[in-house]
């Protein structure tokens, strides 16, 4: 069973989901006794693709073809389906992110394949079974699901594996060719953008999130998330309330209606705690509020917690970090 991971690129940079799925895909194929490719979208570098061997990859495919540098849903599925075909691919690993999601369900379509989302640990292949485990009800639980098929999709949850680092190693990169036409562009009728927060940070991808809720009373305290967060290097965020009001923008807000989201540090300021927005962000390694209430729901979920009222915490907690910077 070779193992084919696909890995999404944006100017010119491997994200971080891509490093761990190519670390995952690297070692699936070390369990199978076999290797791991992995095709390339996006926009990418070539010197950044052969650091792939680092996560354990041996080989990179690459389509230069410049309409690939923005998603585009047919003509990435025909791309990795491809890539498949030629690889003799069994098994294909990808991020369970906006990406992975759409085209994973059209490539377990057009490739008969067995699909898993929201994968949080490596499968288990003992008994004759390739079982994986997902989680389920935004994090609340888990399930063992069976892969059948004779192709095999798995898209790995964000952050729930190390993306290993073995310096020095290198992938090949080699150029590929999927033969796409203008068609495979043009099967959309509505366009995808993708959007970076303020400093240039893509919030699904941020390692670290400072948040807001209607606990900082209106947009003219928000310059206080936003000091933090500069201070941080790290993408700001909000609660629905507030983005329903129009304090911040719709594509800042987290939670089960909004981004899910999984950094390693999520910092919410004056945000209860409602189960909705919890969904969007339970998957966070470290968990710190911050709420002059003591009774707040978010306090039950928190790793760290401070009771003290926002405007007196903000600016000290901002001070902090730029002395220690």
């Amino acid at each position: 069973m070779s193992v084919l991971v696909v890995v999404e690129c944006a100017d010119g940079e491997v994200k971080k989901s891509s490093l761990e799925v190519a670390s995952y895909g690297a070692q699936v194929a070390a369990q199978l006794g076999t290797t791991a490719t992995a095709i390339a979208v996006g926009e990418a570098n070539e010197a950044n693709l052969a650091k792939l061997g680092e996560q354990g990859i041996t080989k990179v495919l690459y389509d230069a073809e410049p309409r690939l540098k923005d998603f585009v849903n047919n003509a990435y599925t025909k791309l990795i389906a491809t890539a498949a075909e030629q690889e003799q691919a069994k098994i294909i690993v990808l991020a369970n992110s906006n990406i992975g999601a759409a085209v994973g369900s059209r490539l377990s379509v057009r490739l008969k394949a067995s699909l898993a989302t929201n994968v949080v640990e490596l499968p288990k292949t003992d008994g004759g079974q390739f079982t994986v485990k997902r989680g389920a009800f935004s994090g609340k639980a888990f399930s063992d699901v069976v892969l059948s098929g004779d192709r095999k999709i798995i898209a790995v949850k964000k952050n729930s594996t190390e993306a290993k680092h073995d310096a020095g190693k290198t992938a090949e990169v080699v150029s590929f060719a999927a033969q796409l036409s203008d068609a495979d562009f043009a099967d959309a009728p509505t366009q995808v953008v993708m959007q970076d927060q303020a400093g240039g940070i893509l919030l699904p991808e941020a390692e670290l999130v400072v948040s807001g809720g209607r606990g900082m009373k209106g947009p003219e305290n928000w310059h206080l998330i936003e000091d933090l967060a500069k201070a941080l290097g790290a993408a700001t965020a909000c609660s629905k309330p507030v983005s329903d009001v129009d304090w911040r923008p719709h594509h800042e807000h987290v939670g089960q209606t909004g981004i899910t989201i999984s950094p390693n540090l999520y910092i919410a300021c004056g945000i209860s705690g409602a189960i909705q927005h919890l969904a969007g962000v339970n998957s966070s390694k470290v968990i710190v509020v911050i709420n002059k209430d003591p009774e707040a729901p978010f306090f039950k979920a928190a790793d760290y917690g401070i009771v003290g009222d926002v405007f007196d915490v903000l600016p000290k907690l901002t001070a902090a970090v730029k002395a220690l910077n």
